[in-house]
C-alpha cells in the first residue's frame, strides 16, 4: 500500500509561524510534525509515500529529500496553490497508482498504528475512515459511526481524524488542478453506503493552532508520548 501525506495547507491560524515555515515542518518533540508521520509509516511497512505541497513547498522538499533517512521513498505532488483535500489527492493519483491508498494529514499527532490500515479491504467500498472522540475544538463531531459504517449523521457523532484509506475511483471525476473539498465527496459515498470506518480511542491531536502546537511540544519533551 502507498501513502499520501497532505501538506499543502497554508496554516493561516498558525501565523506568524507559518509565514516563514510550512505548517508540516513546525517542530514538536524535537522533530517536524511530518517527520512523525513518515517514521510511523516506515514502522508500519509502508515505504512509498507521496507528499503534496503548495505554500513554501520547496522547503518541504529540501527538508525531507527522497525520504531515505526516514526509511521511505518520497515523491512530491506540487500545487501552485492549494487545491483543497480532494483536489490535491486527485492531482496526485498518477503517483498513487490503481490500488487503494492511505492518506494522513501532516498536521496531526497520533499513536495510531498505520499497519492496521494496510489490512483494510474496501471491496466495493470507496473509503475507510478513522474516527476519534470529539476534541474541545470540534464538540459536535463530523460523522456518525453505526455498525462499522460511516454516516453523515446519527449517534455517536465522532471527529474525522484525517486518517483514511481511499479507492482511486472516489476521485476519478475531478479535473486536474480543480479545487475540490473532500467532505462533500465523502458524504455522497456515505449516502450510497460505501464508506466504512472505525473508532480509534488512542492518542490523537489536531495541531490547528500555535497554542496546541506548544502544548503538544511540551508534553513530548516531558516524555508523555
Amino acid at each position: 500500500m502507498k501513502a499520501m501525506i497532505l501538506a499543502a495547507g497554508r496554516g493561516v491560524r498558525m501565523r506568524p509561524l507559518t509565514d516563514t515555515t510550512p505548517k508540516s515542518l513546525l517542530a514538536v518533540g524535537g522533530k517536524p510534525l511530518i517527520a512523525w508521520q513518515l517514521e510511523k509509516l516506515a514502522r508500519a511497512g509502508i515505504a512509498e509515500v507521496v507528499i503534496n505541497h503548495a505554500h513554501l513547498g520547496h522547503m518541504i522538499e529540501a527538508a525531507l529529500g527522497d525520504g531515505s533517512r526516514f526509511g521511505v521513498s518520497i515523491r512530491y505532488s506540487a500545487e501552485f496553490e492549494a487545491l483543497e483535500t480532494a483536489g490535491g489527492i486527485a492531482l496526485a493519483l498518477p503517483l498513487l497508482g490503481a490500488e487503494p491508498f492511505l492518506v494522513v494529514n501532516a498536521d496531526i499527532y497520533t499513536d495510531y498504528d498505520f499497519s492496521a490500515l494496510a489490512q483494510v479491504e474496501l471491496q466495493d467500498g470507496l473509503a475507510h475512515l478513522v474516527l476519534v472522540d470529539n476534541p474541545p475544538q470540534n464538540p459536535r463531531g463530523d460523522f456518525a459511526l453505526e455498525a462499522g459504517r460511516v454516516r453523515e449523521s446519527g449517534k455517536p457523532m465522532l471527529t474525522f481524524s484525517g486518517i483514511g484509506v481511499y479507492a482511486p475511483r472516489l476521485f476519478g471525476g475531478i479535473p486536474p488542478m480543480a479545487k475540490v473539498a473532500l467532505a462533500p465527496i465523502l458524504r455522497k459515498a456515505m449516502a450510497a453506503d460505501r464508506v466504512s470506518g472505525e473508532h480509534y480511542r488512542g492518542r490523537w491531536h489536531d495541531i490547528g493552532t500555535a497554542e496546541r502546537l506548544h502544548a503538544l511540544d511540551a508534553e513530548l519533551r516531558r516524555g508523555i508520548a
